[in-house]
């Protein structure tokens, strides 16, 4: 049946890189705001995500990533920092910080945290203070100033335009009240970007790292990883189509080659911390095992093809970078075996372990993206696509809700939205807030449990028919998603052939099948995947672990339903 084994590195890796607990981590994204309301204000909080660990740590998760809770003005949800050494109010303290910290360690559970170098916002004490001091404050060097263009300066200093729709470019108005400079922003007016060419830029980021680090954090995902180096003298891009984050044209102020050495500089901090006991090492006070290794660094980062990506992963720079090749990959079977085959060969390349995700903070909710406007069929496929990323070598990324099989809110009134590319025209699509509507817990009505308080406030509100979807609701119900998830997580980790690795054997299947085969010397495993919309007869590869749908093995051919995914033991 063996049709080729996808390309790889050298069959055997270094000694340490199968030791990083990272290589074959799953690592679940809490957005707090929506994550669990601990003191009943409506929007999730530190205290909040701390109670809910043990949650997250029966699960089966190795880690947890926490988007921003610093200090911030929340122009674009916390992504507008103001300072990066303080917990916004919002979400609670320093001290609260501190204690999720340990309270995930001694839970078996390490600790990411977002950090945001590209930009920062405009009541960062830097960007109020170069804006007092007017123009030629060495504080302006630190952002990117200019000039304006035509006769009084009245227009932009190049054509770049921002993620969130309108001009990268916003002009000040000077000390003594007249039209002046104009500083560069990416994203939203109140996110300037910084000047990476300014050596306090690198300064200060180093600092800010050290000092997460220090708190015992066991790594951080970088914000918009390709963004922070700008094309030497900001050449226009010359047409005015819209760029999106989400696209992959090379652009002047994306995936620039000097990016390369200010990671290589973090990494050099990372692995100062690499072994110093902080994190969860050996088996923890539940016996699960947990690997050694050090701090790691994953990139954010949006760039024109997965070899781009696999640069970011050099052995000196990061550790992981998201493979969004992958999530904006569609339900088709070919064009996910290339993205498999040309991700696991650019990541064997640098000696980095593929990633794999289907949804984030971001995006589309994978349950609705994948559904062509049905949700029955769109939770059978995202059952089936989280089977399917899970079986793949390397680490998965799993966004929190997806596992109660949460749907994109799409019909949240306009007057609750607060994407700022909602009110920007010419943006993106401004939808992001459906992903991110506060996560249901237990109860027959909105929030249900999201705080404190029974029918109290959610910063988004709740559609009525999630009461199906609660975490209560789910919980010890053998086909529910929830029990899927943890079966499969439980599965994955205890499986030898699963996890950690370079390669998969694809095997031959009919057209619209994908069906591979994975070996270790303590095993092998057979993951096939029928994403046709009919059943398929494939013969029966072995012992059934886990269906994404009901399957009934045969003693030579099983049929598999559609839009299934099937684990086998061999």
């Amino acid at each position: 049946m063996t049709q080729h084994v996808t390309d790889t590195a050298p069959a055997e890796a270094p000694a340490a890189a199968r030791r990083e607990w990272w290589r074959d981590a799953v690592i679940y994204q809490v957005y707090p705001r929506s994550f669990a309301d601990g003191d009943g204000d409506g929007m999730g909080d530190l205290p909040g995500i701390r109670a809910r660990l043990p949650y997250l740590r029966d699960l089966g998760v190795d880690a947890v990533w926490l988007s921003p809770f610093y200090a911030s003005p929340q122009a674009d949800a916390g992504y507008d920092v103001a300072d990066y050494r303080a917990i916004d109010p919002m979400f609670g303290t320093l001290t609260d910080a501190d204690d999720l910290v340990r309270d995930a360690h001694a839970l078996g559970l390490r600790v990411i945290v977002d950090v945001v170098p590209n930009h920062c916002s405009d009541q960062h004490e830097w960007f109020k203070q170069a804006l007092r001091e007017g123009p030629g404050s060495p504080l302006r060097d630190r952002f990117h100033f200019r000039p304006g263009k035509g006769t009084g300066g009245e227009l932009p200093p190049n054509d770049w335009e921002s993620i969130f729709g309108g001009p990268a470019w916003t002009r000040v108005t000077e000390p003594d009240g007249t039209p002046g400079q104009w500083y560069l922003h990416l994203f939203a007016p109140e996110q300037p970007d910084f000047n990476w060419e300014h050596p306090a830029v690198h300064d200060e980021f180093r600092s800010i790292l050290r000092f997460w680090l220090d708190l015992g954090i066991d790594g951080f995902r970088i914000d918009v990883a390709h963004g922070l180096v700008k094309a030497a003298g900001l050449p226009d891009i010359g047409h005015d189509e819209q760029v999106k984050l989400l696209g992959t044209q090379a652009v002047p102020y994306f995936d620039q080659d000097g990016v390369h050495e200010i990671y290589r500089s973090w990494r050099r901090i990372l692995e100062e911390y690499a072994e110093d006991g902080s994190g969860p090492e050996g088996p923890s006070s539940e016996g699960r095992w947990r690997a050694t290794g050090g701090r790691i660094a994953v990139a954010e980062a949006w760039t024109p093809t997965v070899e781009r990506s696999a640069l970011y992963l050099r052995p000196d720079e990061l550790h992981q970078a998201f493979n969004f090749s992958y999530l904006t990959t569609g339900w088709d079977a070919d064009g996910l075996r290339d993205v498999i085959d040309r991700s696991l060969r650019a990541m064997n390349a640098v000696h980095a372990p593929a990633t794999w995700v289907l949804s984030n903070h971001d995006v589309v909710r994978h349950s609705t993206r994948l559904a062509a406007g049905d949700g029955a069929d769109g939770l059978r496929r995202a059952r089936a696509a989280t089977l399917l990323m899970l079986a793949l070598p390397g680490s998965a990324y799993l966004y929190q809700g997806e596992e109660l099989g949460l749907p994109e809110v799409v019909d949240l009134p306009d007057e609750v939205r607060q994407d700022p590319a909602f009110f920007r025209s010419s943006g993106q699509d401004g939808t992001r807030d459906g992903c991110r509507v506060p996560l249901p817990w237990s109860g027959q009505e909105p929030p249900f449990g999201f705080g404190p308080v029974e029918g109290g406030p959610s910063w988004l509100p709740q559609p009525a028919e999630w009461r199906e979807l609660t975490v209560e609701a789910q919980q010890g119900d053998p086909d529910s998603t929830l029990e899927f998830y943890r079966s499969a997580l439980a599965v994955r980790r205890e499986h030898p052939a699963l996890g950690a690795g370079t390669r998969i054997t694809w095997l031959d299947s009919p057209e619209g099948v994908l069906a591979f085969r994975r070996d270790t010397g303590g095993g092998s495993f057979v993951c096939t995947v029928n994403l046709t919309a009919a059943p398929v007869a494939f013969p029966t590869p072995g012992t059934l672990l886990l269906a994404s749908s009901d399957v009934v093995p045969g003693p030579d051919l099983t049929q598999l339903p559609r839009d299934c995914a099937v684990w086998w033991a061999v």
